[in-house]
């Protein structure tokens, strides 16, 4: 490893840059602080995961709900926990009295600077039906932490793709 840095600009589109540090090329978010992933239960036990297609893998995708901090302009500072309320609520239709940080960690290391900070969202009230905002077509889950590995399971049978943050998360959170 060298010790000088030498970053090169490969290519920027409107949300990403292809970035080559030292030989090393990778995907740098652009317009955004970082990314929050939120791990919710309901008072009954139940997991709120969403579902929406995604167009790098060309499948629909079971994940926690989860979106970027500090991308929207006027709030570049917004704090993590923050993000995570307004991306909870967005996409799930829920508000938690709670949120809990757990852990920050890379996505794919090799592939991006990204970094994702785990959450865990507590004392959940519905306030609205979620789904996301006018670019996102989600749909939202409810499914009861007993049967989630059966439902999961399920799932990926269908062809869905299910995200693997869903088992770390819920690893971080005790669950």
């Amino acid at each position: 490893m060298t010790d000088s840095i030498d970053n090169e600009t490969l290519c920027k589109g409107r949300f990403l840059s292809l970035i080559s540090q030292n030989g090393w090329e990778f995907a740098s978010r652009v317009g955004s602080t970082g990314v929050v992933a939120i791990i919710a239960c309901t008072n009954d036990d139940e997991v709120l995961l969403v579902e929406q297609f995604r167009p790098p893998v060309g499948k629909t995708v079971i994940e926690i709900p989860a979106g970027l901090a500090g991308d929207i302009a006027g709030s570049e500072s917004e704090a993590f926990a923050e993000a995570a309320r307004r991306e909870l609520l967005e996409e799930t239709g829920y508000s938690a009295a709670s949120m809990r940080e757990l852990q920050t960690g890379p996505s794919s290391a090799g592939l991006t600077d990204e970094l994702i900070t785990f959450f865990e969202a507590t004392d959940l009230t519905q306030v609205d039906e979620g789904g996301g905002d006018e670019s996102e077509a989600i749909t939202v889950h409810k499914i009861s932490r007993a049967n989630l590995r059966d439902w999961l399971t399920q799932q990926a049978a269908s062809g869905k793709l299910i995200d693997p943050k869903i088992a770390a998360a819920l690893w971080m959170a005790g669950k």
